[in-house]
């Protein structure tokens, strides 16, 4: 017994400095927000004349607000539509029987292998020729399905009984009434996780939106900071009051549904 307590407290210990070291960013951040210019390198965590002019300069001389929008609305698009698509792909490939579905699925999983950075050109190419360069139509489209959802959705549409859907079948429903209706029902903590980390994925984005915005009205919040940041001098005080604002949804959504996250990581490690 004394064995198990010295390792529990070990454990608690180590558990302990890690959420130190993970939480002292986030916390340097914070107190960053404010502080004045001449004081970003004092590693005092309350400053001696602490400020909120940042957070005034912030909403009322920038474009932030405009950023923080356009950031949510690209989020909240690519989200829904990675749930729909992902889940019908997901579920087509694990409940349908059909000639070449396995070659399909491993040519989805085989896009998890490829770098983000590598698919930048042709994405950018194909938005050039299609006119989508500037546009919000250009920030969403290369992430509007994923591998990684179309994996996670089928693993969890095995566990689906067929006699579920069979019955639903006798009592009249078309295939796509039982998808909704059945099926999407049965697999909520895939759909909860693998919206969280989409929005979250997307939500703080930088390379792209980097790449194929030119106009300011059109920036994330990532793309609006860096312009923060400047050949000479970055105004970091302005930088860390940004990402601390847009950091609260971030924080929001975890505290809010990390019972979902947790859930659907290990149901989906369990089932691969």
């Amino acid at each position: 017994m004394k064995n198990i307590s010295v390792r529990k407290s070990f454990i608690w210990v180590m558990l302990a400095i890690g959420g130190i070291v993970m939480m002292t960013p986030i916390i340097f951040m914070f107190s960053a927000s404010f502080k004045y210019n001449d004081q970003i390198y004092d590693l005092a965590l309350i400053s001696s004349e602490p400020t909120l002019s940042n957070y005034f300069y912030l909403f009322e001389n920038t474009e932030f607000l405009t950023w923080f929008m356009n950031s949510f609305f690209v989020a909240m698009v690519v989200t829904i539509s990675v749930l729909f698509f992902d889940a019908l792909i997901g579920y087509t490939l694990c409940k349908f029987k059909f000639k070449g579905r396995k070659l399909i699925f491993i040519a989805i999983l085989s896009t998890l292998m490829i770098p983000t950075e590598m698919l930048v050109i042709p994405w950018y190419i194909l938005s050039k020729d299609l006119g989508l360069l500037d546009s919000f139509i250009g920030l969403i489209f290369p992430g509007l399905m994923s591998g990684f959802g179309v994996f996670l959705m089928k693993q969890f549409f095995e566990g689906v009984p067929d006699d579920y859907l069979d019955a639903a079948r006798i009592d009249g429903l078309n295939e796509f009434q039982i998808f909704i209706e059945i099926a999407l029902s049965m697999v909520t903590p895939a759909l909860s996780a693998l919206a969280i980390f989409t929005f979250l994925g997307n939500w703080t984005a930088f390379l792209w939106p980097l790449i194929v915005t030119s106009s300011a009205d059109l920036y994330t919040i990532p793309v609006g900071l860096s312009s923060f940041s400047g050949e000479f001098q970055s105004e970091w005080e302005m930088i860390m009051t940004g990402a601390a604002v847009a950091s609260l949804p971030t924080l929001l959504v975890f505290l809010l549904l990390q019972r979902y996250i947790i859930r659907g990581v290990i149901l989906g490690g369990l089932k691969g």
